[in-house]
């Protein structure tokens, strides 16, 4: 005799199948400037839906956040299990100019943390660069960062996460550093692309 497997089971067995991916970044993530519905993490998530990946996209972005403020909140974020963590750390002491080193290492304290609570994550590396004004040396010096890191931890990496936006006034906001609603719509396409073979 057939039983009938009530709704509400059914709903709560493909929730936790849900591949869950969190956004940890600054105000690039965060979508500064505009409403949380345009930027590129529920794109994202929008856009692999309508695919039919069973995801849940959280946004844990935070306008200003350094890769030292971002060492210091992980544990708070790390609270639900996720599948895939994509990094978007950095820029913000880039165009302080902080220590390259000091960089390096806290972004390698987050990947260390995520890893231990969740070892089976897949990580995936958002590159960053900086203006040139910042000088030759730091800046060529900062772009290394993210694909030592993403080879040292096996991670994927976006070479550069604004490829294709930034320095395009058509895709930024007035401040010509945070992308618009259409910039968005671009990093999320490149995103999309990283992202799809790891769900």
């Amino acid at each position: 005799m057939l039983k009938l497997v009530p709704i509400s089971i059914i709903a709560m067995l493909l929730q936790t199948q849900a591949k869950t991916i969190l956004f940890f970044g600054d105000s690039l993530t965060a979508g500064y400037g505009l409403s949380p519905e345009i930027a590129f993490p529920a794109l994202v998530e929008k856009e692999l839906i309508k695919e039919n990946k069973n995801v849940k996209v959280i946004n844990a972005g935070l306008s200003g956040e350094t890769s030292a403020g971002g060492l210091s909140r992980i544990d708070w974020t790390l609270r639900q299990p996720i599948d895939v963590f994509v990094l978007e750390l950095g820029a913000n002491d880039g165009l302080r100019g902080l220590p390259i080193e000091q960089t390096k290492k806290n972004l390698q304290s987050i990947i260390d943390k995520v890893k231990t609570k969740y070892p089976k994550v897949k990580i995936v590396l958002a590159g960053m660069m900086v203006p040139p004004n910042m000088g030759k040396a730091y800046s060529d010096e900062f772009r290394k960062i993210y694909p030592a890191m993403a080879n040292k931890n096996k991670a994927s990496l976006i070479p550069f996460l604004l490829e294709g936006v930034a320095g395009n006034e058509k895709l930024n906001q007035a401040d010509g550093i945070h992308p618009n609603a259409e910039g968005h719509r671009i990093v999320a396409n490149n995103l999309i692309a990283f992202l799809r073979p790891l769900i």
